[in-house]
């Protein structure tokens, strides 16, 4: 039997309908609560209920990178939830694949009830969920990995099709008229970031190639774009990964001299400010906020009610979506508190 099928197969519970695990996340709690009216405010601003369900505690592990932002978002939309869900969240990150297993590893000896966690490099957290699954911890996914969570016996997934979000981005490109660009990766081996990159070109007509980067320090990455544009001045668009990354390109374009369009992948509130003033063209997003938010919640409904978001067998998509200056500014409202 592969470790997918013992995954499944050790399963207390039958496999329930997104629907169903959809509609009690937005409930509110409603049933662990004797259908009480919601009457909280989270940070957000959204209206929220308290659940009255047993205390558990849910370690998140990402591979955030220091000053990455966008991870600020998914913590945000995890502590959402566990405030409501009564669960103490445990964030732990780390870019590095071996550290990250070990923070998985952390969270297992601390006996947690769950784990969410990123699979940016699925081969390097193989052995410790494996580590998981015979201490009886469910261990959801979460951004990244999403052709590989099955494999590695996860419950659930929720996040973006990384290579379907990369072909919708370059169909787009084709209907903006773009003939030569280039996908700015900012952190090699990380699977999520060439799916996108592939996906590009996949779709796009014109010619695309990738440019490495050291995302870690930005002042290289705008000097590497720079020296990019100055080369090739056939260069059109600019593919970056992060809302940050596509700032420092902006900043690129304007020292080059280089008349190349930014567009990027991923939110913040920086970034749809520029989208209003034009400097950025658009953006995939993909919902941190809700990805964050989805694992916990679907960690704690599976702890409280047995239920599987996806039927335990189909992810849950965040994304594809686009954010240009035709429906930014209801975007930029949200995105101004930090949820967008």
């Amino acid at each position: 039997m592969d470790r997918s099928s013992h995954a499944r197969s050790r399963r207390f519970a039958p496999a329930v309908a997104l629907a169903a695990a959809a509609a009690l996340t937005l409930a509110g709690c409603s049933s662990s609560s004797g259908g009480k009216k919601a009457d909280e405010e989270s940070d957000s601003g959204a209206s929220a209920g308290k659940a009255n369900t047993p205390r558990m505690t849910v370690a998140l592990v990402t591979h955030q990178a220091p000053g990455d932002t966008f991870w600020d978002i998914v913590r945000k939309g995890a502590q959402a939830a566990a405030d409501k869900d009564n669960v103490k969240l445990v964030y732990s990150a780390d870019p590095n694949a071996g550290n990250q297993a070990n923070l998985v590893q952390n969270a297992i000896d601390q006996k947690v009830d769950g784990i969410a966690v990123t699979l940016a490099k699925p081969d390097a957290l193989r052995s410790v969920l494996d580590k998981a699954e015979k201490a009886g911890i469910p261990v959801v996914g979460l951004n990244s990995g999403l052709a590989d969570w099955k494999k590695l016996g996860l419950m659930e997934f929720f996040g973006q099709d990384e290579s379907v979000a990369g072909e919708a981005l370059g169909k787009r490109l084709n209907e903006d008229g773009a003939k030569k660009a280039v996908c700015v990766i900012h952190e090699q081996g990380n699977v999520g970031l060439t799916q996108r990159c592939d996906g590009v070109k996949k779709t796009f007509e014109g010619s695309i190639e990738n440019l490495y980067v050291n995302g870690t320090d930005m002042p290289s990455v705008k000097s590497t774009i720079t020296a990019k544009l100055k080369q090739d001045g056939d260069i059109d668009h600019l593919i970056t990964l992060g809302a940050p990354f596509a700032m420092t390109a902006v900043q690129s374009v304007d020292e080059s001299g280089s008349k190349a369009e930014v567009a990027t992948f991923d939110l913040n509130k920086e970034l749809t400010g520029a989208i209003e003033k034009g400097d950025i063209e658009f953006a995939v997003d993909q919902q941190p906020y809700l990805q964050g938010y989805l694992a916990v919640d679907g960690l704690w409904l599976y702890k409280n009610n047995g239920n599987y978001s996806g039927g335990g067998e189909q992810p849950v998509l965040t994304g594809p979506a686009f954010v240009d200056k035709t429906n930014v500014k209801a975007v930029a409202e949200f995105a101004s508190k930090g949820t967008r």
